[in-house]
Formats: structure tokens, C-alpha cells, sequence
């Protein structure tokens, strides 16, 4: 029983990485969702174009040579990242093209009749954007931006692949210590089912106070 009990505390070691993996990568994530689906709406053609090509390149490859991109060729060009850094960047990345694609369907579904309110009350484009456009578009999106946390809490398991002690790769070092496979990898499907009812009812919890508070304002 000791023996296992430092056997869990090696996959706990692990859940923390993903935890990491995972927050930090959805930060990057949704500023990249930002970025790229206001860029695919801009006025400018560069913009869009830019913003089109990083949506469908990082949505037309594989997470996995992405991933290895990132750790093993960028430093031949100057660019040495630490596992950690190369799986944030790569699923940061890879969910946020994703997520772009959410962002300009929820702001291009909001009614024509709220631009011609912002004109009516003299705002400029930024401005009537941040006030009218985004706030509402944000009760769209939310259901959705629910799913790609998750979407890439379960991506994480791929950073094992480069030596990243997250929880796949401590159930792996388990596994190879004892010899059994049922106790580590049953663990840490409970653990990542665990993590990913956590997100969900954190976004629904947002949501739920978003809706209240555009009630509030729409009053």
C-alpha cells in the first residue's frame, strides 16, 4: 500500500502539469480566438488573409507534428523552447484556430439592427464593438468556448510524447514500474473526467452571470 501511495503521488505530480498545460494554454488560446476571428471580420485584406491562413493551417495539420515542430525544429532556427513552453504554444495554437472560427460566427450573428444602433448613437466601429457588439456575441460564444478547454485537456496527453511529466506520462511510469496497467490509467480517467466537469461547470457558472448581468443592462 506505501508502494502505491507513492505510486499516485507520482500521477497527482502529473496532474498539476496538465493543469498547467491546460490554463495556460487556454489563455493563449483565447487570445489567439480573438486575435484571429476579429482579423477573419477586418476591413483589411492582410488581415484577413493573415488571420484565414493561421485558422486553417493550424486546423488542417496534425497537434501532434505541431507539437513536435515546436519542441525539435524551431531550435533550428534560434528558438529552444522547454517541453512545457512547446506544449502551451503548440495547443494554444492548435484550439485557438478553433475557437477563431467560434469568435466571427458569434459577432456575424449578432442583428443588423444592433450596428444601426451604434451608428444611431454615434459610435465609432472599436467603440460600438466593445459596447453593443461583443457583449452579446460573448453569450453566443461561451457555450462553445465550454468545449475547447476541454478539447484541449484531453490534447494534453500528447506533450508526454516529448518527455512532459504530465498525467499521461506518470501513468506510463507507473505502468512500467509495476507492471500494471488497470490502476494508473483507470486513475487518471477519472482524474481528467474530473478536470473537465470542473471547466464545464465553471463555464456555465459565467455564462449563467453574463446572462444575468446583459438582463441587467438590456433593463
Amino acid at each position: 500500500m506505501t508502494q502505491w501511495s507513492g505510486y499516485f503521488g507520482l500521477i497527482l505530480q502529473g496532474a498539476i502539469v496538465t493543469i498547467e498545460l491546460t490554463l495556460m494554454g487556454s489563455v493563449l488560446a483565447l487570445f489567439m480566438a480573438f486575435l484571429a476571428g476579429m482579423g477573419r471580420l477586418s476591413r483589411f485584406f492582410v488581415l484577413r488573409a493573415l488571420a484565414t491562413a493561421y485558422i486553417e493551417f493550424f486546423r488542417g495539420t496534425s497537434i501532434f507534428v505541431q507539437l513536435f515542430w515546436a519542441y525539435f525544429v524551431l531550435p533550428f532556427i534560434g528558438i529552444s523552447l522547454t517541453p512545457l513552453q512547446a506544449g502551451v504554444l503548440a495547443l494554444g495554437l492548435n484550439v485557438g484556430a478553433y475557437a477563431a472560427e467560434v469568435v466571427r460566427g458569434a459577432i456575424q450573428s449578432i442583428g443588423r439592427e444592433q450596428y444601426e444602433a451604434c451608428t444611431a448613437l454615434n459610435l465609432g466601429r472599436w467603440q460600438g464593438m466593445r459596447h453593443i457588439i461583443l457583449p452579446q456575441a460573448l453569450l453566443v460564444m461561451l457555450p462553445t468556448f465550454g468545449n475547447n478547454p476541454i478539447e484541449l485537456l484531453k490534447a494534453t496527453a500528447v506533450v508526454s510524447l516529448i518527455s512532459l511529466t504530465d498525467l499521461t506520462f506518470q501513468a506510463q511510469v507507473v505502468r512500467a514500474q509495476t507492471g500494471n496497467t488497470l490502476v494508473p490509467f483507470t486513475t487518471i480517467l477519472i482524474i481528467y473526467f474530473i478536470l473537465a466537469l470542473l471547466i464545464s461547470w465553471g463555464v456555465r457558472s459565467l455564462e449563467r452571470r453574463m446572462a444575468r448581468g446583459l438582463d441587467g443592462v438590456r433593463a
